[in-house]
């Protein structure tokens, strides 16, 4: 089977029309998310209206928090922390109680999916290593966990005590290793390429596939700038960062 694995979405609109208009194309079978559907964006509901109906299942992510729960917003930036408050007042009642309900880490089709890390996953801590990737590698016992949070989609493989990282486009995984994935960004991509992205899994061939498509950049900043969020947050998508 086909699967599209999909994060931090970030209330991007515009990023995730063309996520969704490609994996209609590729014919997946499923969706998950790996949370972050608000936050930085303009289009908090729009994003929840257009992704929670098709998506199989999801996990909480820091933003999602965030909205619903200003209490923990003294970890924040600035402008992080105003678009929380913003995105807190404008989810509609039924969104604001869907993320509520929203787990910290599921076990989905013999993966581990959860938003930041599975050692802890309510520290909202980052993969950026291969050294925390072998560590984090301890606390799950699934071949393969996907992550988001760091918006730099790469791939820790582990054969033995042997581990390396691959930031290739396609990965052919081997049955007999283990994996932690970063899934690209779908709104607010930061390893330097401004374009949106998902990941394909095919449980069959098991590959892994890091999809990045153009999409309508102005469109998201303009929608950013008119709803007064800080104009840093339009700014770095042209640049993903």
């Amino acid at each position: 089977m086909l699967h599209a694995i999909v994060s931090d979405v970030h209330a991007n609109l515009e990023a995730l029309d063309a996520v969704v208009a490609d994996i209609d194309q590729r014919g997946a079978d499923d969706i998950v998310c790996l949370g972050d559907f608000v936050g930085y964006g303009a289009s908090p509901n729009e994003c929840m209206a257009k992704l929670c109906p098709r998506i199989e299942l999801a996990v909480l992510g820091n933003h999602d928090e965030a909205a619903i729960d200003p209490a923990v917003l003294r970890d924040f930036n600035p402008d992080a922390a105003a678009a929380a408050r913003w995105t807190g007042r404008e989810l509609t009642t039924e969104h604001a109680a869907w993320l509520r309900a929203l787990p910290l880490s599921r076990v989905w089709r013999g993966a581990r999916i959860v938003h930041a890390s599975p050692a802890e996953p309510a520290a909202w801590e980052y993969v950026l290593s291969l050294y925390s990737a072998v560590t984090e590698m301890q606390h799950f016992i699934e071949p393969v966990c996907f992550v988001g949070h760091s918006h730099v989609p790469g791939l820790f493989e582990l054969d033995g005590d042997h581990a390396v990282y691959a930031r290739d486009a396609c990965i052919e995984g081997q049955r007999d290793r283990r994996y932690l994935i970063v899934v690209p960004s779908v709104g607010q991509p930061r390893d330097g390429d401004p374009r949106t992205g998902y990941l394909l899994w095919d449980d069959t061939a098991w590959t892994f596939e890091h999809v990045r498509l153009a999409y309508d950049i102005e469109g998201a900043q303009a929608r950013i700038l008119g709803a007064g969020l800080p104009p840093s947050l339009a700014v770095r998508l042209r640049w993903g960062e």
